[in-house]
């Protein structure tokens, strides 16, 4: 087995939202990839550098919503999306499981809801969380 710390994208156009997810995770020891605000960002710096997970806001800055880049994403990528939201609606929601996300999580939430819903998706990836006391880390099981 092989200790990883797990590498996040946010996707995020609120600046101190954004900058709250990253505390509460870099608490929860993961790594930060990057903060981005618009779905053209996200495609960019997932071509670079490859994360393990993407927590989403569906509203995004530029051409694309969260929604949008997700799709794109997974039609190249194989990257769990967490889709963190405002938008409880029926049509947002039925958008949104078109992408078949790994969570969707209605603001706000607080930082327990974010690593439950990250725990939950990497295990659904054959993932789980290790027996750190300092700083949880992620076990993967290979064959």
């Amino acid at each position: 087995m092989q200790k990883l710390k797990p590498k996040i994208l946010i996707a995020e156009n609120e600046r101190i939202i954004a900058i709250d997810i990253k505390n509460s995770l870099h608490r929860m020891g993961c790594e930060v990839m990057e903060i981005v605000s618009s779905g053209e960002e996200v495609i960019r710096k997932v071509k670079e550098v490859k994360p393990d997970l993407i927590l989403m806001n569906i509203t995004l800055d530029g051409a694309f919503d969260g929604i949008e880049t997700a799709e794109i994403i997974s039609s190249k990528y194989d990257i769990p999306v967490i889709y963190l939201t405002a938008y409880s609606d029926r049509e947002t929601l039925q958008r949104a499981k078109i992408t078949e996300p790994y969570g969707y999580l209605v603001k706000p939430f607080d930082s327990r809801e974010i690593e439950i819903a990250i725990e939950m998706a990497f295990i659904k990836r054959g993932v789980s969380f290790g027996d750190s006391s300092e700083s949880p880390s992620y076990t993967i099981f290979t064959n």
